[in-house]
């Protein structure tokens, strides 16, 4: 009350003075006349002034009689030998005197204010994290992006292909709705749920698919984000992200990228790594301290599970471990319907048709084609998508950009057509491979210069050691055509040289199909979902052994390119007349390839 009092005074005597100020205006505008200098001169020379005071600037003079209420002149003081200059000419002359106040004031307020900004600006960004050292002032806040209730804007209708995985957060979900549920029985629902599958299968979607169906805030945050060149600060980060969850509870922590806090510890690296250490240690801490009734669950992805630390993956953590592997035909299927509702396909597209053309494909690299074939239907004018735009799409993730400047010459185009042609015809001969989709000569990517696609009829998940024999064959069989048509060797071969070996050294020391060799694994296990090179200069087998697998590949690899050869010879005339036709039409399709298929006399 009386803070109201005094602020009621000040706008009283703020009114009070600027009435006075306003009234002292109006009596001078009404006592005081302006004049030019000349007409003062005349008012001097009529005696009609009384006094007369001077400035700097301005002479002002005391009417010796009020004219029209005006007691008093003022004009701009003009120099004396000016004045008598201007005055025998009988013209009305005066002085303007130049206001200098803005420039006086903006010489002083704009640097001020350049000042001003640039030191708001380095504030704002030490404040924000953007300065030296990520930001002094909130160098201990985490930097959790949060997305409160439905605005991830994202549901489970908006994931497709990863059914058992939605299953599996179907009950997290319940859980957020109505924690009390679950307790009823005594359950308690898993702390922690981890995604783990290959890149761009859709584990974060999943994750803001969760919060958007439990309308819950959402937290997220890449493992990367809580470590520092100071140790200790993402310590208070991880504190810090959970405290805010708490407040906010019911809600979901997602941390994207898992590996790069949780790596495990010891492993790896040459100092520097205390500060990941402490990280998640207390990560660790707040995963055994937070009380999951109170509605805070845990959500984390990555694609390296194989080096989190075993403390992380033990029961009472990260208690779930949901697998978001690639999607088989049918989740293709339902991927690309997902995606297809955003663009006009043509009639009679059938999905099913571009799901079978891409095993192995993600979530992602689904998207990426549909909207690749979108585009290449808006490049060509069209009105609708068709098959053949979502078909070069393939193409061109699968094989590269068409390279039509590339021009090879004459003898290179045959070399490149009989090379391709045998690809195929060895592929029609043998039982049990994949239907040849499609045969181009013409470059595409950086080095392919020519392709032959397979189309799948259904996807595989176990192969036999015949089956790997007639992919190798296959894989061999441009390099035999070059053999039997030239008599000669090319470079032509080298990718596919790269892949047979693969093959045959994996069927040696990983499948341990060679009987001489026994039933052991000679290879150490690969990353599940990353692959990447083998570790060199670490065998765990002697030399001897070393000498009989290098045996074994090479027993293996000569085998199936004699199995290509001998297709290829008692096929020599259709080899010759379909690399003619090749070389006239440059790509053939399937339906193209039908009498070639019924051609191919099979291997005794």
């Amino acid at each position: 009350m009386e803070r109201r009092t005094k602020f009621n005074v000040f706008y009283v005597l703020f009114a009070v003075m600027a009435m006075l100020a306003v009234q002292e205006g109006w009596r001078r505008a009404q006592t005081i006349e302006v004049v030019p200098y000349s007409e003062f001169e005349k008012y001097l020379e009529e005696d009609r002034i009384s006094e007369v005071t001077v400035s700097d600037q301005h002479i002002t003079g005391k009417l010796k009689k009020p004219e029209g209420g005006k007691t008093v002149v003022i004009a701009n003081l003009v120099p004396p030998e000016l004045a008598d200059r201007l005055s025998r000419y009988d013209v009305k002359y005066t002085r303007v005197v130049e206001s200098t106040l803005l420039r006086d004031m903006l010489s002083w307020v704009v640097p001020a204010l350049v000042f001003f900004g640039i030191w708001y600006l380095l504030a704002r960004r030490m404040s924000q994290g953007g300065g030296l050292g990520g930001g002094f002032m909130s160098i201990g806040k985490s930097r959790a992006k949060i997305y409160v209730e439905a605005k991830t804007g994202v549901t489970f209708a908006d994931v497709a292909g990863v059914d058992e995985a939605k299953a599996e957060l179907q009950e997290v979900v319940e859980f957020l709705k109505d924690p009390k549920k679950y307790g009823r029985l005594g359950a308690r629902v898993p702390k922690g749920v981890l995604l783990v599958g290959p890149p761009g299968t859709g584990k974060t979607l999943l994750a803001r698919a969760v919060a958007g169906e439990a309308r819950v805030p959402f937290f997220s945050i890449s493992g990367s984000e809580f470590v520092e060149m100071f140790v200790g600060v993402g310590a208070a980060r991880v504190r810090d992200l959970f405290e805010q969850a708490r407040g906010k509870a019911p809600a979901i922590i997602f941390i994207d990228e898992l590996d790069a806090l949780g790596r495990a510890r010891g492993a790896g690296g040459f100092g520097g790594h205390d500060e990941r250490e402490q990280t998640l240690n207390q990560l660790l801490v707040e995963l055994d301290g937070f009380d999951p009734t109170t509605g805070l669950v845990l959500l984390a992805a990555t694609n390296r599970p194989e080096i989190l630390d075993p403390a992380l993956l033990r029961a009472g953590r990260f208690d779930r471990q949901i697998l978001v592997d690639r999607p088989d035909k049918i989740g293709r299927l339902q991927i690309l319907r997902v995606h297809a509702t955003k663009i006009k396909l043509a009639p009679g597209v059938e999905l099913e048709q571009v799901a079978a053309l891409t095993p192995g494909f993600s979530g992602a690299d689904l998207a990426n084609l549909v909207n690749e074939a979108a585009l290449l239907a808006t490049r060509r004018g069209a009105e609708e998508v068709s098959l053949s735009d979502f078909t070069q799409a393939i193409e061109r993730l699968i094989a590269g950009l068409e390279k039509k400047n590339r021009v090879l010459n004459p003898r290179e185009r045959r070399i490149v057509a009989h090379h391709e042609m045998g690809h195929a015809i060895v592929a029609m001969a043998l039982p049990g491979t994949d239907p040849v989709h499609k045969i181009s000569i013409i470059p595409r990517g950086v080095g392919a210069l020519g392709y032959t696609i397979q189309r799948p009829t259904e996807d595989r998940f176990l192969m036999t050691r015949e089956e790997l024999e007639n992919k190798m064959a296959v894989l061999l069989g441009g390099r035999a055509s070059e053999e039997v048509v030239f008599g000669h060797l090319s470079t032509g071969a080298a990718d596919d040289l790269a892949k047979v070996t693969d093959i045959a050294r994996s069927m040696v020391m990983r499948y341990a199909m060679v009987q001489a060799l026994g039933p052991v694994a000679y290879e150490e296990e690969r990353p599940p979902f990353l692959g990447g090179p083998l570790p060199q200069g670490h065998r765990e087998y002697s030399e001897a052994t070393a000498r009989e697998i290098d045996v074994a590949v090479r027993t293996i690899v000569d085998a199936a390119y004699q199995k290509a050869l001998e297709i290829l010879r008692r096929n020599r005339a259709a080899l010759e007349s379909w690399a003619q036709k090749l070389l006239e039409k440059e790509t053939l399709a399937e339906a193209e390839l039908a009498d070639l298929r019924g051609a191919v006399a099979q291997p005794a």
